[in-house]
């Protein structure tokens, strides 16, 4: 197990001054995140897989423990899309791939179909796919989650135990989806606000390693922390940072 951060943390800066930024801070490995509202665009990354590739390796200084991937086309476009990137993530050996959760009210199969679909193509390249829990969405609740990971086979979870204490399910057990967990994203949380100050939450980070550990997990505790008012972000990343190293 590692101590990774995303570059959501950093949403209005360029890929290279987020590196310099989190080098700075000793973190040793980054999650990028490929988002068409973001500053790397998937769209713009596939048009060009070989220039894509030489940027992202321009992060070696640092592990890229994963790609967070959100892309905008649909229909049959979007699995040619994601094509690409598991392309991009195999060419930058990166193995994890984190894609978003349906709205709620979608149905329960289109969704299985979909994500089985992302699956298999990320597969042909070595690649694995995690879906992220988000508020909002499917993935909100870990019952639904874990009926998810059960019918589509080779799906795994980016965790996010922010989702279960500040979401509806926040009095439900996570246990029965610790083992399809290949992703952890983390920030302190409490049940009236998604994002607080680092020790002002709930996020019990050592219960969480534990309950990981007894799972074999071995990857990435990844901090994705937005910004916030007031606060100093190179202290309350920093401050993150130090305590989840403290229990790995």
């Amino acid at each position: 197990m590692f101590v990774a951060a995303s570059t959501e943390c950093c949403p209005e800066m360029e890929l290279r001054e987020i590196v310099d930024l989190l080098q700075d801070l000793e973190f040793t490995a980054i999650e990028i995140a490929l988002h068409e509202s973001g500053k790397l665009k998937p769209s713009e990354l596939i048009t060009d897989l070989d220039r894509a590739v030489l940027m992202l390796r321009a992060s070696h200084r640092m592990d890229i423990s994963g790609y967070s991937v959100e892309l905008i086309s649909t229909g049959d476009q979007h699995y040619v899309d994601f094509k690409e990137i598991c392309r991009l993530a195999k060419a930058t050996k990166v193995v994890n791939l984190t894609v978003p959760s349906a709205e709620l009210g979608t149905p329960f199969n289109e969704e299985v179909e979909h994500l089985q679909k992302l699956v298999d193509v990320a597969e042909t390249e070595g690649v694995r796919v995690a879906l992220k829990c988000q508020l909002g969405c499917l993935s909100e609740d870990p019952d639904t989650l874990m009926v998810l990971c059960n019918n589509v086979d080779g799906l795994g979870v980016t965790l996010d135990p922010s989702v279960y204490i500040a979401g509806k399910a926040n009095t439900k057990n996570l246990d029965k989806i610790l083992k399809f967990v290949c992703n952890v994203h983390l920030r302190d949380t409490r049940p009236d606000a998604f994002q607080v100050s680092v020790g002002q939450g709930e996020v019990d980070y050592g219960k969480l390693v534990t309950q990981l550990l007894r799972e074999k997990y071995d990857r990435a505790l990844t901090v994705n922390m937005s910004p916030m008012e007031g606060l100093d972000h190179r202290v309350e990343l920093r401050k993150l940072r130090r305590l989840l190293e403290t229990l790995v």
